[in-house]
């Protein structure tokens, strides 16, 4: 049968997505917003489940949608009062983002590799960057306050999907400090500020096959000095070309992937 179509943008339901999307936690009942297919694939794929799923009048459910899953219309011009893009997919979802715990950042077989984002303002280098953390086979990334949330629209679309898999995990200082007995911190500096700092290392020398976590910090102030006081040792990215600094979601992929590359050749050393 054909679903009945909302076409006021004060219904309840209505209001609750647009919330969510808004990042109202409060007003949209602790639920999460996204749009588009892949999305909701992707979500779908991580074993989440959808508290419900809105379609726009022209557009029909997908058939991999389970059949239980609630399912509204909404009218063309509500769909596009609701969602934040200026091209609309016509479908979205509300559902119940996963949490997490610190230790979940420990798996039981395998060796810690954690991404601390300190202070990143910019949620395209989060979503970047945990798309990338999944690439490249980080356990966790670790987020200090001030950092962008995670569910926020546009880092999830940079994510493409990893922020359903990668735990995000909310931390302190004080939690990093406590970390420091299980992993290695690492510090990111500046190509540009490491012949100020006798102890930098560049990441190619740097041990990263062992428990460790890579700080990266703020796209215009880089780390605090209350985190490089506490980092084990301060890394950087050699840089022959004349720039001051890469940008935070490459510098973190080009650390992770050092990271992957120190750990393949561990386990496949060549003969």
């Amino acid at each position: 049968m054909p679903l009945p179509t909302i076409s006021s943008r004060t219904n309840p339901r209505v209001k609750q997505l647009r919330a969510a999307f808004a990042g109202h936690a409060r007003l949209s009942g602790g639920l999460i917003a996204i749009e588009g297919e892949h999305l909701l694939f992707e979500a779908l794929r991580a074993g989440i489940a959808f508290k419900t799923v809105f379609l726009s009048e022209r557009i029909f459910a997908p058939a991999w949608l389970p059949s239980s899953v609630e399912l509204l219309t909404l009218t063309d011009e509500v769909f596009a009062s609701v969602v934040d893009t200026q091209s609309p997919q016509g479908i979205a979802a509300l559902l119940v983002p996963p949490s997490w715990m610190l230790e979940d950042a420990f798996p039981s077989d395998g060796i810690p590799l954690l991404l601390v984002a300190a202070g990143l303002q910019d949620p395209g280098n989060l979503g970047t960057l945990i798309r990338s953390a999944e690439a490249f086979g980080a356990t966790a990334v670790l987020t200090t306050p001030g950092t962008v949330n995670q569910w926020n629209q546009k880092a999830l679309r940079a994510s493409a999907g990893s922020v359903f898999r990668v735990p995000a995990i909310a931390s302190t200082t004080a939690d990093l400090i406590l970390l420091r007995p299980r992993v290695h911190l690492f510090a990111a500096v500046a190509d540009s500020d490491a012949d100020l700092q006798t102890s930098t290392v560049p990441i190619a020398a740097a041990n990263l096959r062992q428990p460790c976590a890579l700080l990266i910090g703020n796209e215009g102030a880089g780390l605090s000095n209350e985190l490089l006081e506490i980092a084990d040792t301060r890394i950087t990215i050699p840089t022959p070309g004349k720039v001051e600094s890469l940008n935070a979601a490459i510098a973190g992929s080009l650390l992770l992937y050092e990271a992957s590359r120190q750990r393949t050749l561990l386990l496949n050393p060549k003969p």
